[in-house]
């Protein structure tokens, strides 16, 4: 890592160990938790994404048969449909390591010139939520993204000067649940842009399948087919379900996730058929009981539901936007007429009737 210091510079060890994961794509990756144990690591095992899989498949091939690095590439889209996941794959596919960071553990101009020197030709460089970079770290990766350069200043006052060092060709993969909060010089330096969208039921019973049978746990078809319409159409809850349906399975059946299995299992966890925990109900519930049904702004759900608004901006609201129980309008977050009959509460059309003007 170079810090400047009065026409110094020094090379310090990176002492940070989230600013320094790499894979050996070539070496057997040791994982230990349970996420890691069941992420798929190619194209072949990887289910869902058809689209992006096809497109990424020919451009890694085109690239390898030029014999240069990938172009960077920017993954967008919710939280735990396999952006990570689906990095570790292209690196392997392009037979280099990848170093794995996010972005708000890069808090100083050194921490990323320290990750850039560490490089080597052809690795690849993942970021995550790489829309929350601090501006001096994003401008230092402009001239690194497009010309392998790393541009520095030393000394004070009269005495500055600037340098300029290359670094190896790499490729940087940034991953964002934010696309629209990165800036325009940031994003436009991205020559390949996917964005993941939310998995089907059908696909999701293929993963919970899959981690099943990794796991050594025994699944019906109408189980895993539970287990994926209570997963908010996203992988990363589907394996969590499939885990504590299978520790319901073992304790309370014969170990075998039954479609019944999954039901108990799922409402033991207080999460309904449609896949709404107890968060999401008590939100409708509060909208309904005490603004009749709305509109009401979203500060005062989130004191009346004692969470922040981030929160439930982006954990709870965008389920229930899609599953059409919330609307928004100009005026504040609305009830629909569906989620009154989800609830079992009694519809009032002078009360309810969505106004969107």
């Amino acid at each position: 890592m170079i810090i400047s210091d009065d026409n110094k510079s020094k090379i310090i060890k990176q002492k940070n160990p989230e600013l320094n994961t790499s894979i050996n794509a070539n070496s057997d990756f040791q994982e230990d938790s349970y996420e890691k144990n069941i992420r798929p690591m190619d194209f072949d095992n990887y289910i869902g994404q058809s689209s992006i899989k096809e497109t990424l498949k020919i451009t890694i091939e085109a690239a390898k048969k030029r014999g240069t690095t990938l172009d960077h590439l920017l993954l967008y889209g919710p939280p735990g449909l396999g952006k990570t996941t689906l990095a570790q794959i292209i690196a392997k596919e392009m037979n280099a390591n990848i170093k794995i960071t996010s972005a708000p553990s890069i808090e100083k101009p050194r921490d990323i010139i320290g990750i850039l020197m560490q490089l080597k030709d052809g690795d690849i460089l993942f970021i995550d939520e790489i829309h929350r970079l601090n501006k001096i770290a994003e401008e230092i990766l402009y001239p690194a993204m497009e010309d392998y350069v790393i541009d520095l200043t030393t000394g004070k006052s009269q005495s500055v000067k600037t340098m300029r060092i290359k670094i190896p060709k790499f490729t940087l993969i940034g991953a964002t649940t934010k696309a629209g909060s990165l800036s325009g010089p940031l994003r436009d330096r991205f020559g390949i842009i996917h964005r993941l969208e939310y998995y089907t039921n059908e696909e999701l019973a293929q993963i919970v399948k899959r981690t099943a049978s990794i796991l050594d746990l025994k699944i019906e078809d109408e189980g895993a087919l539970t287990i994926a319409t209570c997963s908010r159409y996203t992988p990363r809850i589907a394996n969590r379900l499939v885990k504590r349906s299978a520790d319901w399975a073992l304790v309370k059946a014969d170990g075998i996730i039954t479609k019944d299995v999954a039901k108990e299992a799922l409402k033991s966890l207080d999460i309904d058929e449609i896949g709404l925990d107890t968060t999401d109900r008590n939100m409708l519930k509060i909208i309904i009981n005490s603004f009749s049904g709305g509109p009401v702004g979203i500060e005062t759900i989130a004191v009346a539901l004692g969470e922040d608004i981030q929160t439930i901006e982006d954990v709870y609201e965008p389920f229930l936007i899609q599953k059409g129980l919330l609307a928004r309008t100009p005026r504040g977050r609305k009830v629909t007429r569906l989620a009154y009959e989800h609830l079992g509460i009694n519809f009032n059309n002078k009360n309810s009737q969505l106004n969107l003007f």
